[in-house]
Formats: C-alpha cells, structure tokens, sequence
C-alpha cells in the first residue's frame, strides 16, 4: 500500500480527468461540490469514529482512563502529517496528495475492523492514526476549494465544502447501530465496513475532480519568510479563533459519550446527541459565507464564542438528555463559526506563493491542541469528571474574545495586502 501511494506522487501523468474546468471562475464549479462530497465522506467516518471510538476503547484497554487514546492517536497523526500534506501538496498537487491519503484511510479501516475482532487495544489506535493521517491530508479540502474560485467566492466555497459534512450528519452517528449485528459478537466492528466504503467513495470523485496542478513558486515573485506572514493581526487571530474553537469542540465532544454512559444512557441516546451534534456543526455551512460577507468575519467569530459560553452553561446546569442535545448543538454552531470563520481570515494573509506553509503552519497549530485536547477529555473525565472539564473550557473562551477585541483595536497589518496583490 505504501510503494502504491509513492507511486500516485510520482508517476509523471495527469491525473485530471474529466472534463476542463476554469480555475477561477465567477459561479461555483463542479469541483467545489466534489470536494464537498470528499468533505462529506470524510466526516460520516469522523463522526462515526467519534462515536464509537472512546467506548471501543473503553472495551478494548483495562485502565478506562485510556479510553480516548486512540482518538487522541487520530488527532496526533493529523497533526503531524498536516505540514508535510501541505508541502507536498506545493510539490506533487493537491490531487495525487488526497488519492495517496484515501488509500491510507482504507488500509486504517481495515486494520480497525481487524483489531476489534482481535481485541487488539495497540492495533485499534495504529489504525486511528492511519485514519488520523489521512485527515491530515483531508483538512486541505477547504483550502483546494478556495484556491478554484475568485476571492469574493471563497467564503462561499469554504462554506460549501463544510456543509458536506451535513450528510456526515445523518449517517455517521448512525452507523454504530445500523451496523450493531454485522458481527454480533463484536458490536462495533461493523462500521468501519462503512469506514471502508466512505474511503472509496472518495477516492472515486478524487478521480473525477479537476484541481490545478502544482505551482513552484519562482524566485522572482515576493514571498515573505512565516515569521512576517505570521505576526500580522489577523493571521493570529485566525489561528487562535480556529485552534481554541477546534479545541473547545473536540475537548467537549470527546468527553461527551464518556458522561453520557457515566449518567446510564445507551449507544441510541449517544448517537442521538452525536448526531444532532454532527448536524449543528455543519448545517450553518449553508449560510455562514454569507454571513461572513454580510456582517464581517470578526463579528461572525465573536458570536461564535458566544454559542460555546452557551453550551458549557447547559452542560453546567443538568445533564439530561436535554441538557446534552442543545448544549452540543450550540458547540456544533460554535465550531463552524470559529472555523469557517478562521479559515476564512486565514486567506486573507498570505499570497499564491506562500500559501503553501502558511496553510501548514496554521493547521499543525490548529491540530496540535486539538490532538491535545482529545487525550486529556478521557484522562480528565476518569480523574475529575464532567463539569471540571466545562469549566475548563472558559479561559479558552476568553482569549477567543480578547483576541478578536485585540484585532479591532490594531487592525491589519499594512504589508499583507500588498504582498496579495504580488
């Protein structure tokens, strides 16, 4: 599988096929909606691993205070696969880079249906961090979205490619019980012959999606070094708002179906609250692009933070279903305003050119605390339990808010959009 995937970077033809489509253009593409379809595939798997995951560990490991570790696997692989996906992607194309991924996603499926019916704790998180690195390199579908359309269309794009994750919405939660009596013995293990089949799916619209082919940046054209693309205002917000929100969201989410058993409710009841969750997350895609050119994107990111003060409220009040089903609906809302949001103010920082690490830059940023924040929901659930954990959200949720009041105060930094006009 490996010599198969260094030969989809490698081997000297093009890929592109179908038929020839504009790059810039002045109406959403076709490609823009397969890449939303890969986003959508990507996310019934990501929501069905969050559901499952920590209870597969729960059954696989001994100590329950490593029931997250393989999701924390998951998140730690994307992380570390998040610069080199970028900087290959400059190198060898984004196309090649996301086929070579979907294969490793395959292979994760496969070694995690494997393990579970060998109760093989070890081999249930190798396969989590395949299925993480391919994240790593499945991250970039809102970035390749906007990269094919007109700068007054990339909020739109990014938008549109995050709300494929609404049918993630409906089926991946779900797959835990549909799947339950595949292998009886093994209730969870039928999924990820669902996890297979999202991976393939992908794999076959990857075939068909028209994406520019790699560009190396010529020495005449001004690039900055990261250090000057970095320090301007509205990269770090960009960064802090999608790097705390994404944290916030997957600190929150991870712990949910832990508290949720902790209080004796079924898979059914987590897979309700999981759902809606899911939906939450996605289904504002629809509108938030024109949110963000109607109102602002601070503004947009401030209400954001607002959703996630919300929900740690409801989790801090009760927890009945209720209190579970609206508080991680306004977690979901809050995510994709913070990271829609984010990743929007993000391409407004660099140019063509250097697009490529500081794309890298803000998700190893953005993936290196979220992959944090996966660990430590299992470890802080069994050591102190639910409501420490909401209110260890809080002081995230405040440096959201002085940020973006930072931003307002010092505005943009002079240099950015004159660099974009390079």
């Amino acid at each position: 599988m490996g010599f198969f995937c260094g030969c989809l970077l490698s081997y000297p033809i093009d890929w592109e096929i179908g038929c020839v489509f504009e790059r810039k253009g002045d109406e959403m593409n076709r490609n823009v909606f397969l890449l939303a379809f890969c986003q959508a595939m990507m996310m019934c798997g990501a929501s069905m691993m969050v559901t499952v995951s920590a209870l597969i560990g729960n059954d696989l490991v001994t100590d329950k205070s490593y029931a997250t570790l393989p999701i924390f696997f998951q998140f730690l692989l994307m992380m570390l696969t998040s610069i080199p996906a970028s900087l290959l992607m400059a190198k060898w194309g984004r196309k090649r880079c996301f086929l070579a991924a979907a294969l490793i996603g395959m292979l994760g499926g496969a070694l995690a249906l494997l393990s579970i019916l060998n109760h093989s704790f070890v081999g249930f998180c190798v396969a989590a961090a395949m299925i993480g690195c391919f994240s790593g390199f499945g991250n970039y579908f809102r970035f390749a979205a906007a990269d094919i359309v007109e700068m007054t269309l990339k909020s739109k794009a990014i938008s549109y490619v995050m709300a494929g994750g609404v049918v993630a919405a409906f089926i991946g939660p779900n797959i835990a019980n549909w799947s339950q009596h595949i292998f009886p013995a093994e209730p969870y293990a039928g999924g990820f012959l669902f996890l297979m089949t999202f991976f393939a799916l992908m794999f076959m619209a990857l075939l068909v999606t028209q994406l520019p082919s790699a560009v190396l940046a010529s020495v005449e054209l001004y690039k900055r070094p990261l250090k000057e693309i970095a320090m301007q205002p509205k990269f770090i917000v960009a960064v802090v708002c999608a790097m705390l929100g994404y944290s916030i969201m997957t600190f929150v989410m991870t712990a949910t179906p832990l508290a949720m058993k902790h209080h004796s409710y079924g898979l059914k009841d987590i897979s309700f609250v999981i759902q809606w969750h899911v939906l939450a997350m996605f289904l504002p895609s629809f509108f938030t692009g024109q949110l963000l050119d109607r109102f602002g994107v601070t503004k947009i990111l401030f209400i954001g933070a607002l959703f996630a003060a919300v929900c740690v409220a409801l989790n801090l009040f009760g927890h009945s279903l209720w209190h579970f089903w609206v508080a991680l609906m306004f977690l979901g809302v809050s995510w994709n305003f913070l990271f829609v949001g984010g990743t929007r103010l993000l391409t407004e920082t660099y140019s063509e050119v250097e697009k490529a690490k500081a794309q890298a830059c803000n998700d190893f940023l953005v993936f290196t605390l979220v992959s944090i924040a996966s660990l430590s929901a299992g470890f802080l659930h069994h050591a102190v339990g639910w409501q420490p954990i909401n209110f260890g959200v809080i002081p995230f949720i405040v440096i959201i808010l002085l940020s973006l009041f930072w931003l307002r105060r010092v505005g943009d930094s002079p240099s950015s959009q004159e660099s974009l006009r390079s």
